[in-house]
């Protein structure tokens, strides 16, 4: 089982550094016991101009019939001896995936401590795979590969025996891509797809392959036309699994569009003559309200459910009083931008022992979200699909049960103040809702009463006498006996 990975480079830009970005020195030849053979990282050429890493794997059929998924597809053997004698030493497969995560588990995650910005730029790369399973045919790796940003995908069929051509054509292909890509994104891409494609895996798929398919699909699986078949096959065609794997690619669809959009109109401001102070951004005004909230409940440990970029984490950052301050969101992208902002690596130990990024859904119950003074739901609720709300409510209100909840939201009847937004739009593209004061207070007061909650609402920005505030807050409070059962 072979896979090459090239790229080329300049003297400024030697193709060495390839080296760098993999964590393998290319003048050495290295071996990595796995849990079905060897694999071993070797260079046959490097060069400043052109350098090529190989990752070949040794496969031990009898370890892996010893393991139990020796097995042919379906897992039943269809002999005997093909539990022995079959394609998986040859053809890559989710051995390699498993392969590629164990030897090159630094560059999946992007992490290049000595070429930071080298891990972060596209680079020239040709990938090549000699023998490839692709049960759907060259079609299906071109609709695969197609979409994520290869200049060439070429996918050429294996001619089942090159000295009896009329025996037709095989289901193994020769893999090879070509373009400009981040490493880290060309190796989750394949950590994805090669399973896929052989339509099999050689281990027991386990719920947390979800996770696993969401970090490596992050970036790009959410908005792949072929989402249904990659997610389907990924997780062994497990209808639960893949279920659930779909309702939080659709979360993270829109929680990218979200975060990586500015809101134009929220951010806004009035036209203003030289002499007139710009007035405060509604995004600056709501944290404030947000923050003022947070104080007087006397939190100190602080969930950011949604957090985004880590606006709201940045601000929480500046205040001693809040002593853990967590940021959870659906989108890994997402994640590592609010890293960056807060520059997690440059931080210090104390500073940075605040502050835990964390990776979740809000429409799940969530144990690590457990025991905390506040929960912040800033601009999220109407993100969702209203059918959505009571998971979300339960995950949190019911599950979580932090003292303190803070709600933000749009108000609808305000929008009728800003010019710039036509007549029956809403603030954001994905915004599945905006409510009225009305329908936010009935919402709010029906989520306390279920949960043992008392809330209070709050106006965000200038409160007009017709239309109310830009921003509605909801500020729920635990009640005493509620206190009390959790307690005990």
């Amino acid at each position: 089982m072979f896979l090459t990975i090239t790229t080329t480079g300049t003297p400024e830009r030697p193709a060495t550094d390839l080296g760098f970005l993999l964590h393998k020195h290319p003048g050495k030849a290295q071996a990595f016991s796995t849990s079905h053979g060897t694999a071993h990282v070797l260079y046959p050429e490097a060069t400043a101009e052109r350098c090529t890493a190989a990752l070949l794997l040794e496969v031990d059929p009898v370890a892996l019939v010893r393991r139990g998924k020796g097995k042919g597809r379906g897992g039943a053997p269809d002999s005997a001896l093909a539990q022995y004698v079959n394609d998986r030493p040859y053809a890559a497969s989710s051995l390699m995936s498993v392969a590629l995560s164990t030897v090159f588990k630094s560059a999946l995650r992007g992490v290049c401590n000595a070429l930071p910005e080298r891990a972060e730029a596209p680079l020239p790369l040709r990938i090549e795979v000699p023998a490839l399973p692709a049960r759907g045919g060259a079609d299906l790796v071109h609709k695969l590969f197609g979409p994520l940003g290869w200049a060439s995908v070429s996918a050429e069929p294996v001619a089942l025996d090159e000295e009896f051509p009329e025996w037709g054509e095989s289901c193994y292909v020769r893999l090879v891509l070509e373009g400009e890509l981040r490493l880290a994104d060309a190796l989750r891409q394949l950590y994805v797809l090669l399973p896929v494609l052989d339509d099999a895996k050689h281990y027991w798929v386990a719920p947390d392959e979800v996770d696993k398919l969401l970090r490596a699909g992050d970036g790009w699986l959410a908005d792949h036309p072929e989402q249904k078949l990659i997610t389907s096959r990924y997780l062994s065609r497990r209808w639960g699994l893949t279920r659930q794997a779909m309702e939080r690619l659709e979360l993270v669809r829109l929680a990218e569009a979200d975060d990586i959009a500015v809101e134009a109109i929220d951010n806004a401001v009035d036209e203003t003559t030289d002499t007139e102070d710009r007035p405060v951004p509604l995004a600056v005004q709501r944290r404030d309200a947000i923050l003022a909230a947070l104080t007087a409940a006397g939190a100190s440990r602080v969930l950011d459910l949604g957090c985004g970029q880590g606006q709201l984490v940045q601000e929480l950052l500046k205040d001693v009083r809040f002593t853990e301050i967590v940021g959870v969101d659906v989108s890994m992208r997402a994640l590592t931008i609010a890293a960056r902002r807060l520059r997690l690596e440059r931080m210090g130990e104390r500073q940075a022992g605040r502050i835990t990024l964390m990776q979740g859904s809000l429409a799940y119950t969530d144990k690590r979200l457990k025991g905390y003074d506040a929960a912040v739901l800033s601009e999220v609720i109407e993100h969702l699909d209203l059918p959505r709300l009571p998971a979300l409510e339960y995950a949190v209100f019911g599950a979580a049960r932090p003292r303190t909840v803070i709600v933000t939201t749009p108000n609808v009847e305000y929008n009728v103040r800003w010019e710039s937004l036509p007549a029956g739009h809403v603030r954001h593209g994905d915004h599945r809702f905006e409510w009225t004061r009305a329908e936010f207070r009935d919402w709010a007061a029906s989520v306390a009463e279920r949960h043992g909650y008392g809330v209070e609402f709050v106006p965000v920005g200038p409160d007009d006498a017709e239309v109310g505030p830009p921003t509605q807050m909801a500020v729920f409070e635990m009640t005493t006996t509620a206190k009390e059962a959790n307690a005990a």
